[in-house]
């Protein structure tokens, strides 16, 4: 028999009253080694009016308090994140260094967090008017909810709930019901740091849940990591709603690489990029533009490169890169490559019909590499979210850029150059959320914010960083007057 993943509500592990169930894969073995519970309405009702119940008394907490749990919560994170990376690659299949540099990356927001006593500072001005101060403060929301995609069961969820937690809301967390596991040993090790019964929760669930948290009327606000279509439909629903809404979607990350760049430190950045985490990663480099004359030589040190990758079990130590998900995403990516050959793009390194002995049954595709790709192919408009990367040839900057800005997404790039000028010029004219110059993933540290524009980002505030503080709490400004005297005075208030 199986085993089953249960909710984490109120302290405690519970399958709550739902008989429905989700497979959850090995995804190197290609079997269902485990089933996840999802989400009734009952279910989703008792996770909220638990945050509810709980974001009386934690709203109130001290600075102090919060700041103390949540120095033991990062302690506790660091002493089991190999654990926790063994948890994500058996469940998302991602080799183990990768999961633990999420894990990594995640505790740099709880870092963040602790600091919460410095993030949380109002403004103050004294004597705006003759004996009148006026002030502001931030309070908390009350009970929040975030819901997470697969490829990062630790890293995206500990994006939202650290920070909105050390501002005194509770949370309550839809994980993806992919690779579930993560999520509640997350909140077991919140609790064993002293987290009140409550506070966190994590509720399990498929498009059911989703919508339930974004109906429910004890929900304050919604944050949203996965594709541009469901981030669309988490921000319009939870907006007509009246909750406060961040909604991360989909992306086409493009790696531009001009002639002067150094193109054995571009083909090492593009394969890393573009085949880290079999590609799962919302800011993978899916494009590589190569301008003017660097293409042939471009393309022939990424294809040899991408031949030498290792593609194995996450868990064996010579793996650089595991299996997809699932049997069905990896038959998805698998239709890209089929459609990229069809409309007429060179495929350089076919990584179909590839999976290492023993592991027959494993959602395998190796890296693949397009040549000559252009913009009305299927391979560059859509997000594949897999180890394919196409190659992009323009003749200028100037058309590099275009193409860039033409794209509807607007996530993440990058440039490759030894020429300063150019690499500001890029960085000040692309539409684009996150830029890196000489490094293919620019995700922000923890102390920035993340987030893309266009049909990245559906809402007006980033995820973590001081954006993150802003968006889990709310602004009151206040006037004060402590007076001498009394009198009426029916005029308009004026300062003077």
């Amino acid at each position: 028999m199986s085993t089953t993943i249960p909710h984490w509500i109120d302290g405690a592990r519970t399958t709550g009253v739902s008989s429905r169930r989700s497979d959850v894969f090995n995804p190197a073995l290609g079997i269902a080694e485990k089933q996840v519970v999802l989400a009734e309405q009952s279910d989703v009702d008792l996770a909220v009016s638990s945050a509810l119940k709980a974001a009386a008394s934690w709203g109130e907490s001290s600075l102090s308090t919060r700041t103390r749990i949540l120095f033991a919560y990062r302690q506790l994170v660091h002493e089991h994140r190999d654990e926790l990376a063994a948890i994500i690659t058996a469940e998302h299949g991602k080799v183990l260094s990768d999961a633990a540099g999420e894990v990594q990356r995640g505790l740099e927001v709880v870092e963040f967090a602790c600091g919460i006593p410095q993030l949380l500072k109002g403004e103050h001005s004294e004597q705006v008017s003759r004996g009148v101060d006026a002030y502001s403060i931030r309070q908390p929301l009350g009970v929040v909810a975030g819901i997470t995609p697969f490829n990062f069961p630790a890293m995206v969820p500990m994006w939202m709930f650290p920070i909105a937690i050390a501002a005194g809301n509770t949370f309550v967390l839809k994980p993806s019901e992919r690779d579930p596991s993560t999520a509640v040993r997350l909140a077991e090790l919140f609790s064993e740091a002293g987290l009140p019964d409550g506070v966190l929760n994590v509720l399990h669930g498929d498009a059911f849940a989703v919508n339930a948290l974004l109906d429910h009327p004890d929900v304050s606000a919604v944050s949203f990591v996965g594709s541009t279509p469901i981030a669309k439909h988490v921000y319009s629903r939870g907006t007509a709603n009246g909750k406060r809404v961040q909604a991360l979607g989909g992306a086409k990350n493009h790696m531009v690489v001009l002639p002067d760049a150094d193109l054995d430190m571009a083909a090492d950045a593009a394969v890393s990029a573009g085949y880290g985490s079999a590609g799962e990663r919302c800011m993978a480099i899916s494009v590589v533009v190569a301008v003017g004359d660097s293409g042939d030589e471009l393309v022939d040190k990424i294809a040899s490169r991408t031949r030498e990758l290792t593609t194995l079990p996450g868990t064996d130590p010579a793996a650089q890169m595991g299996p997809l998900v699932t049997g069905v995403h990896r038959d998805k990516v698998k239709s890209y490559v089929d459609s990229g050959e069809q409309e007429g793009a060179t495929l350089v390194v076919d990584g179909r019909g590839y999976a290492p002995s023993g592991h027959e049954n494993g959602f395998w595709l190796a890296p693949t590499l397009f040549d000559h790709v252009t913009s009305d192919m299927s391979i560059y408009s859509d997000e594949i979210f897999g180890p394919v990367l196409s190659v992009v040839r323009v003749p200028t900057f100037e058309d590099a850029v275009d193409l860039v800005n033409a794209n509807q997404y607007g996530n993440g790039t990058a440039i490759f150059t030894g020429d300063g000028l150019a690499a500001r010029e890029y960085q000040h004219r692309v539409h684009v959320g996150m830029v890196g110059i000489n490094i293919p993933i620019p995700v922000p540290m923890a102390y920035f914010s993340f987030g893309g524009w266009k049909d990245s980002l559906f809402g007006d505030t980033h995820v973590h960083g001081a954006e993150g503080v802003k968006f889990y709490t709310r602004a009151k400004a206040i006037t004060a007057r402590w007076p001498r005297q009394h009198g009426i005075d029916l005029g308009f208030p004026t300062h003077g």
